[in-house]
């Protein structure tokens, strides 16, 4: 087992530790707008974690994922936003 492996393996468990940390803010949060900042910070460690598979798998298909889990993620966190500051998304 090289140096990359290991590092791979200890960032991926760093990135674990770090979703159920997000993941108790998600269902504990005292407000909507907490809720949804720990939900795009746990779909960034996400997005983060399929980036070290791509990397660990040498697989380009992996990129492109992170490439759609991106935008689909910044879409849903402005709709959100949008909706809880206005109460609608679409004027």
């Amino acid at each position: 087992m090289n140096l990359l492996d290991v590092a791979i393996t200890a960032t991926l468990c760093a990135y674990c530790a770090a979703m159920i940390v997000g993941l108790a803010r998600v269902l504990r949060g005292p407000r909507a707008l907490d809720r949804v900042v720990a939900f795009d910070f746990v779909f960034t460690v996400a997005l983060l974690g399929v980036l070290v598979l791509a990397i660990r798998y040498g697989s380009s298909t992996y990129f492109d994922a992170a490439l759609l889990m991106a935008v689909f993620g910044f879409l849903g966190s402005a709709a959100l936003g949008k909706f809880l500051l206005r109460g609608e998304v679409i004027e």
